[in-house]
This record gives structure tokens, C-alpha cells and sequence, in this order.
């Protein structure tokens, strides 16, 4: 066995067969998770390269891979153990940079890439011996597809695949890196290149023949604990002190995160780390003002220590302090019973929303530096932070870019007068109108909560702050006239339908077919929903408006419910009551998370809870980006609802109601309504309780970035 680090130009560039045993899993890498983190890391190792570190390097990972005997004369041949999906992955990015080069007649760059990803005629043997890679067989047709296309690529005529996709997710990406500057494209070209196969690193381990392949990839893969951010980081920081003072620094500064609460594995996004990794990360975001992910939090630590004027020995207190006070917060906010800080109510309520990307910024608030902003100024910030997470979580705008979004922030308040920080903060989200860092208006948050299905809607997380929070407004908390009774205890209390789920039996009534559909739909609104202390048994649950009724004024202390009841009078529950206390519960939520006057977040085209924005976004744009199925079913939303009544998305974009198909959203939600409506608003998917308009937003903070918006198309056209 031979182990060694080498670069993609020291595995390709030889004549050699790397072969993937049929036994193996075919292609299954993704844009998400694989594709865009590749680009971004060799995006950014050509800034390290080009600002701070002409020898920098990136690891991409290891390949195990055993040789196989040949004939005479025949080129080397390794069967792939480990790391096919990685090697496959830079065989179509080396092949999808080559095509672009080529459409851009930059012959000598495209050159130096092609004895990487062919081996030459006069070692060809079979067709087959043309690739430097040989995938499993249900990848060979796709892969020899994309690897053989004439550039420039039409992808059009490729069948689809993952190995396609992959192929134009790169050269799209490569187009547009290159097209930044198209004064200095022939170096940027060549540095491109250059990185590419001479600045990433593999771990490569290669197998005699008759060496056990099976126990080697098993022992590598099942018996390794990797190390976490956080031991390297500790491994860094301690071979820069000075000997004398080695230990007494350990004890002081760093124990703490060798304990169970800074050792437990959390999750940020998709991903799992060590709290002591993930507090690090954010720290260091708070620090350097810079949105780099997690998994190069040990690099750009390295970096930072070497450009901080003090080094180690005056990070390790600025550290200490700030690990200490976000453990204080994160802790206090998981107490249930009593009144938080407004910092802890904060942390508690962003946490139910499933994000922390708020953190690098409460670190930073929180930072020595910034000790001269006044309580008053501390409040308001976190009260327009959460304004904008909590109305952005209600309008369902996509939540892929807010760490961006806190980034910018950062940089632009970071060398601000103190007194000035709120305000420009307040500003800074009132002037952004983008899908990713836009704050919602009133009059988007009341479009999508009038017409929401919120107990089907949301997660019951965040029904449970809403609906805690709403309760704790009229107790007097966190701030006016507080009552003997104290803030609501916190993460306990359940959602309780007012009307019951099950109506039929204990609610009757003389109702049609459509009518009996509206209750259904209705009886999940926002204003059929409250907040109980103790869970109604299923009698009490499902039983008639008069015990229940009975029940709430008797036993349970819950003042927003005896609004409710207060509301209906002596009349019964019923679709009107639910419907005015909607409007009322959406108007103390626009109370509670306000904007400042007259703040209108995106333009509104009346009654559609979009926006009117430039540029055209398609269903063919959701489809091939993955959001959006082929076959995915549609059905109007909300108040739209009627029985019986769906489309299909078709394969070309186009929506299929009946025997009839349509160009855009909106021609099929007017040919279903019988008048022109916004198709993007009054499609849903059908069991998601989304709208196509989330899954645009989601395809623009995804695909478009921050600065683009998007066109609502008015007229739709039949086929």
C-alpha cells in the first residue's frame, strides 16, 4: 500500500484507465451539496492564492484504488475502492471547463486540459480506453454523453442525468467566472486552470494487486473518528504558545470546550458539528465579517491568527469571553418558566425557527468593542431582527441567503458610531429588496396569513411562539404593563382547534358539498387555532362549542382564548367567527414584529402576495434546477380552494388542467377561476402547503442571487 498527496495533473495525466467496478452505487453527487461547495471552494482558494497565500492548497478528500494486471503494452488500470464519486466529479468538471474554454477560442488553456480527460489515440485499444474514467454501467451511456459533446455543449439534446446536469451546473459556472472580467480573461483562464489541477489535493491510496481491498476500505471508512474544527484549532492555537505558558493558557481559556455541552453534535442546516466547531465558525464570521462555510472555519483561523496584531496569546481571552456569553444566552433561553432577557427571548424564538445565523451578529453585539451602544439601541436592534426573521418565516420567504444577509449587515454597521447602529441597521432591511435579505410587509404577511392553512402550514414550533408570543403581549411581556400571572411557559403549551378536526360528529350543520370543503379549509386558519397550558382531553378536543366553551372559561388561563370566546358572544363558533379573528390575531402580528411606517417591503401586486419585480422566471428555470417535479400536482390555494380541481406540471413547463395545457401559471389559474389572477400565487402544491411563488423564491436565492428580482407574467397562453 502506497498513501500519498496528489494533485488531479499527478492522477490524470498518464495514460491510465480508472475503472469503477459495477458493483459500486452509480453517480449520486448534487448541486447542493456537492457541486456548489466544490465551485465555491476553488473560487475561493483563487483569492487566497491571489491576496494571501501563493502556496495555498485545498484538500478535497481521499481515493482508495488498487491496480489491475494488464496485458502487454496495454496502459495502467486501477479498479476504484473509494472515492468514485469524486474522481467522476472532476472528470466532468476538468472536461465541462475544457468546453468552455473552447467556445471561447482559448485554444492553449483548453489544451493543457485535455490530457487529463482523454488518453492518447496511440494507447487506444477500444473505444472505451479514450476516458481516463470508466463508470459503473448505469452511468457509461450518460457519462460518454456529456464527456464526447462538441463544444459549445447543447445540453438540450442530451438525455437527462446527474452526470449531465453536473456537466452544465460547472461550465455555467466556469462561463460566468470568467465573463466577470473580460479584460483579463486569457489570465484568468489560465488561473483557473491552474488551480484546478495543481492546487487541489487528494489523499491517494493505492493497492498492490493481491493486497485485501475489502479490509482496507472498511477500516478507512467505519473505525476513523475524524477531527472536529475545534481539535484542530486547539492543535494550532497551542503549538504557537510559548512553552512556559502552555498549560496555565489550557486550563484557563480552552477546558471549557473539552466538556459535554461544547462536545455535543448539533446541526446547522444540513449539517453536524460539535458546538465548541460550530460556536468557532461564527465567532470567526463575527470577527473577520466574512461568509466563508463552516468547513473552512480551521483555515480561515489559521489566517486570521496570523494577521491579528496579538496572535494566539490575545485570542484565546476574546475567545473565552465570547464562548462564555453565548453559552450564557443559549442556556438561558431554554429555561421555560419566567421572564428572559430580551437577548435570551431572542435566542429562544430564532431557535424555534430552526436558524442561527443570527449568532455572528449577536456575538458581535456583544463584543468589548461594541460596550458603548446603550441598552435602549441593544432592545431595538434585537427587536428589527426578529421583526424581520419572524415576518419573513410567516410570508414564507426562502430562508437560503439570510447568512448573507447578516454578513452584509455586519460589514456595513462594524465601524459605525454606536449611537448610530440601530438605526442603520433598521435601514439596512428596509432598503433591501431582494429575495434573500428583503423584510416583509404588512401587507404581504396579512395577504399569506388570511389565506394560509397555519395549522398545516408551519411547523408547530412556530405556531407555538406565534401564538406564545401573542399571549405574552397581553400578559404585559416582554415589556409594557406586566400582570401578577408572568409570561406563558414556554415550549410546553399545545395548538388546540377551536372548531374540531373532526366536525362532522359534534358540529353539525346544513352544508353543501363546497361548503363542507370551505369548513375543512377554514377550520385550519389562523383564527381557528389557540394555545392551551394542558391538553384537552380527545371528549373535551372534538366535543361541542358549549363544552368547550365551558372548559376554556373554567379551566384554562389563557387570555388570547377567552378573547376568542368573548368574540363569538352567545352565537356559536362558526366560519365568520373564525374568519374576523384572523383578521384580528393578523393585526396584532403586524404589532408585535413591526416595520417602520409606511414600509412596504417587496411592490405588491394587489391581492397576489408577490412581487412585481425584471426578470422572468419559468417552470422549465424550477424544474431544472430541482425544485419542481415533472408530474407534480397543483391546486388553488387558500381561499381559492375548490374540490376536484388540479393540474399537472407538465415535463416542458407548461401546467396541464384537463385535456388542456397552458404556457404560464397564471393562463391556468384564469381558465380554473374565470378571471385573471396571479397563476404563481394561486397554484399550490398539492399536500406542501406551498405556492409556486415559495418554490420561485427558493429557486432565486439559490440560482440568481441577491441582486436579481423577479416578473410576474400577467397573461397566460393556452396549447
Amino acid at each position: 500500500m502506497k498513501t500519498e498527496v496528489v494533485k488531479p495533473q499527478e492522477i490524470f495525466y498518464a495514460p491510465t484507465r480508472l475503472l469503477v467496478p459495477l458493483f459500486q452505487r452509480p453517480y449520486v453527487w448534487k448541486r447542493e451539496r456537492q457541486w456548489e461547495p466544490l465551485w465555491q471552494d476553488i473560487v475561493r482558494l483563487i483569492e487566497v492564492l491571489s491576496k494571501h497565500d501563493t502556496s495555498a492548497t485545498h484538500f478535497l478528500g481521499a481515493i482508495v484504488i488498487q491496480q489491475v494486471h494488464t496485458g502487454l503494452g496495454s496502459m495502467a488500470a486501477w479498479n476504484v475502492i473509494d472515492g468514485q464519486q469524486r474522481l467522476t466529479t472532476l472528470q466532468v468538471l476538468l472536461d465541462a471547463v475544457h468546453s468552455e474554454l473552447e467556445r471561447r477560442e482559448l485554444h492553449d488553456e483548453a489544451a493543457r486540459i485535455v490530457p487529463l480527460i482523454e488518453n492518447p489515440a496511440n494507447m487506444l485499444r477500444s473505444s472505451e480506453d479514450r476516458f481516463k474514467l470508466w463508470p459503473t454501467n448505469r452511468d457509461r451511456a450518460a457519462f460518454s454523453a456529456v464527456m464526447t459533446a462538441s463544444a459549445p455543449v447543447d445540453y438540450t439534446v442530451i438525455e437527462q442525468s446527474q452526470l449531465r446536469d453536473a456537466h452544465r451546473f460547472f461550465a455555467e459556472a466556469a462561463r460566468e467566472w470568467l465573463d466577470a472580467d473580460e479584460e483579463s480573461v486569457n489570465e484568468r483562464a489560465y488561473v483557473l486552470v491552474a488551480t484546478i489541477t495543481d492546487r487541489l489535493e487528494i489523499a491517494s491510496i493505492r493497492l498492490d494487486a493481491h493486497e485485501d481491498a475489502q479490509a482496507i476500505f472498511e477500516t478507512l471508512n467505519g473505525r476513523n473518528t475524524p477531527l472536529s474544527a475545534a481539535d484542530l484549532i486547539k492543535n494550532f492555537v497551542f503549538q504557537q504558545m510559548p512553552e512556559a505558558v502552555t498549560e496555565r493558557a489550557y486550563f484557563d481559556y480552552w477546558e471549557q470546550f473539552e466538556t459535554s455541552w461544547w462536545e455535543q453534535d448539533v446541526t446547522s442546516g444540513r449539517i453536524k458539528n460539535t458546538r465548541s466547531s460550530l460556536f468557532l465558525w461564527q465567532w470567526l464570521v463575527a470577527r473577520m465579517r466574512d461568509d466563508f462555510p463552516i468547513r473552512e472555519v480551521f483555515t480561515q483561523f489559521k489566517y486570521y491568527a496570523s494577521t491579528h496584531p496579538g496572535g494566539v496569546v490575545e485570542l484565546l481571552p476574546m475567545i473565552r469571553r465570547a464562548a462564555s456569553r453565548y453559552r450564557e444566552i443559549i442556556e438561558g433561553a431554554t429555561v421555560p418558566a419566567g421572564e428572559l432577557t430580551r437577548i435570551q427571548l431572542f435566542s429562544y424564538r430564532i431557535d424555534a425557527l430552526s436558524t442561527d445565523v443570527a449568532r455572528p451578529l449577536l456575538i458581535w453585539l456583544d463584543e468589548p468593542e461594541q460596550a458603548t451602544i446603550s441598552d435602549a439601541d441593544r432592545v431595538r436592534i434585537l427587536e428589527i431582527l426578529e421583526s424581520w426573521f419572524m415576518r419573513r418565516a410567516l410570508a414564507k420567504a426562502p430562508s437560503q441567503g439570510s447568512n448573507r444577509a447578516i454578513v452584509d449587515l455586519l460589514r456595513q454597521i462594524a465601524n459605525l458610531p454606536a449611537a448610530e447602529v440601530a438605526d442603520a441597521v433598521e435601514g439596512f432591511f428596509a432598503s433591501n429588496h431582494t429575495a434573500v435579505g428583503y423584510w416583509p410587509g404588512d401587507d404581504e404577511v396579512r395577504a399569506v396569513l388570511s389565506e394560509a392553512r397555519a395549522y398545516t402550514g408551519y411547523r408547530r414550533s412556530v405556531q407555538r411562539i406565534v401564538f406564545e408570543a401573542l399571549e405574552d403581549a397581553k400578559r404585559g411581556y416582554p415589556d409594557g404593563r406586566r400582570l401578577a400571572m408572568g409570561p406563558i411557559i414556554r415550549g410546553k403549551a399545545t395548538i388546540e382547534h377551536i372548531m374540531p378536526q373532526k366536525w362532522r360528529q359534534n358540529w353539525p350543520a346544513d352544508l353543501t358539498e363546497d361548503e363542507q370543503a370551505e369548513r375543512d379549509w377554514r377550520i385550519q386558519q389562523l383564527g381557528n387555532l389557540t394555545i392551551v397550558t394542558q391538553a384537552l382531553n380527545t371528549r373535551v378536543s372534538n366535543g361541542p362549542w358549549e363544552a368547550k366553551r365551558t372548559h376554556f372559561l373554567e379551566t384554562d388561563d389563557v387570555l388570547i382564548t377567552k378573547d376568542a370566546i368573548n368574540l363569538a358572544g352567545e352565537s356559536t363558533w362558526n366560519e365568520s367567527a373564525i374568519e374576523r379573528r384572523t383578521e384580528l390575531l393578523i393585526e396584532q402580528i403586524l404589532a408585535l414584529w413591526a416595520v417602520p411606517e409606511g414600509h412596504v417591503g417587496r411592490v405588491m401586486a394587489a391581492g397576489s402576495g408577490a412581487s412585481s419585480s425584471t426578470t422572468s422566471v419559468s417552470l422549465v428555470d424550477l424544474i431544472r434546477a430541482g425544485l419542481l417535479e415533472p408530474g407534480t400536482r397543483l391546486v388553488p390555494g387558500g381561499s381559492y380552494f375548490r374540490p376536484g380541481v388540479e393540474s399537472t406540471v407538465q415535463a416542458d413547463g407548461r401546467i396541464r388542467v384537463g385535456s388542456t395545457t397552458y404556457e404560464y401559471p397564471s393562463g391556468a389559474a384564469q381558465a380554473v377561476h374565470g378571471a385573471a389572477v396571479n397563476g404563481w400565487w394561486f397554484w399550490e402544491l398539492a399536500g406542501e402547503e406551498r405556492r409556486l411563488l415559495h418554490v420561485r423564491d427558493e429557486y432565486l436565492a439559490q440560482s440568481l442571487g441577491e441582486t436579481e428580482t423577479v416578473m410576474d407574467e400577467v397573461e397566460g397562453s393556452e396549447r
